[in-house]
């Protein structure tokens, strides 16, 4: 028996079950970083005059920028990927997604070297509130860019040239929900490179 609203949209919300899944546990992610965002910003302003400014100086802005530049480069090729897809070349979807996967996987590199710059200067965790933010907020963001990872990576596989035999509309609604779940992950990383780096 198939389940109803796979492909179609469902009368009562317009979307497929697919797409409401995800935007649903969107919002749940939203409430976990505005949690943490909310927390970043009482322990700052109960935080001593100058303190997270110091610890803030310790970051790599250049590293985090040029990640900014990755990770908004793989938002415009995750889209690219979906739209062959819609426009029927699956060599170019194969193409774009591999991209996404590349972007994805360069920043968390440019991460490593980042985290191993702070471990080689004896700043870790427990250094300091700001620091412990930071490994937790950063932390947090590189798991969900591994579960992307996953995700796309499974679709980029030889499982995605199955499905997309068999089922293609169905095969390119999973790339459009995986893309809604990259952007999310994207316009965080957005968020924390100006509050963590900048400010």
């Amino acid at each position: 028996m198939q389940i109803p609203y796979i492909v179609e949209e469902r009368p009562d919300t317009g979307l497929n079950n697919s797409k409401l899944g995800i935007w649903v546990f969107l919002a749940s992610e939203i409430m976990l970083f505005g949690g943490l965002f909310s927390a970043y910003v009482f322990l700052r302003m109960a935080a001593p005059v100058g303190d997270f400014a110091y610890w803030g100086s310790k970051l790599s802005i250049p590293m985090a920028t040029f990640n900014t530049i990755v990770l908004i480069s793989s938002s415009v090729t995750v889209i690219m990927s979906w739209a062959s897809l819609k426009m029927k070349d699956f060599e170019k979807y194969k193409m774009y997604m591999g991209l996404t996967l590349l972007c994805a996987f360069l920043f968390l590199v440019v991460k490593y070297f980042e985290y191993t710059g702070k471990f080689h200067h004896g700043i870790y965790p427990s250094s300091s509130t700001f620091m412990g933010i930071y490994f937790t907020l950063t932390g947090l963001h590189m798991l969900h860019i591994i579960g992307g990872m996953i995700v796309m990576g499974y679709f980029w596989l030889p499982f995605g040239n199955k499905m997309w035999q068999s089922d293609p509309e169905r095969f390119t609604n999973r790339i459009e929900v995986a893309g809604l779940y990259w952007h999310f992950v994207d316009l965080v990383w957005i968020f924390l490179f100006p509050i963590l780096y900048l400010l």
